[in-house]
């Protein structure tokens, strides 16, 4: 369940990149409300899996989902640049995230 959480609260945090993004410097009320909204769940959603995930990995795929979903969002509607050395970098986060998943053994209380 703890994993779960952590994987919502990575989707949660592309929200809150993506809204801060749009508050343009925090001047649009909407947006801002988003990013603080959708910030504090996804904060209270990593913080809960803590409980049971070491934070090593926990933080890497909470931040991966994070980075490579944003970085997505980015290029598909936010007219970011799409170039190979951008999904090379996506690549390489989510090889990151996989070899510390892998190698991860014990869980946080032991």
């Amino acid at each position: 369940m703890a994993m779960l959480a952590i994987i919502v609260a990575g989707f949660f945090e592309v929200g809150f990149a993506i809204c801060l993004k749009l508050s343009d410097g925090f001047t649009k009320p909407a947006p801002t409300v988003g990013f603080l909204v959708l910030a504090g769940i996804s904060v209270s959603l990593l913080t809960w899996a803590l409980k049971d995930v070491p934070i090593g990995t926990a933080y890497a795929i909470w931040s991966g989902i994070g980075a490579v979903g944003t970085a997505i969002v980015g290029m598909a509607i936010l007219d970011d640049p799409v170039t190979a050395p951008r999904f090379v970098g996506i690549g390489l986060i989510v090889a990151g995230v996989v070899v510390l998943n892998l190698f991860t053994t014990s869980a946080a209380h032991g």
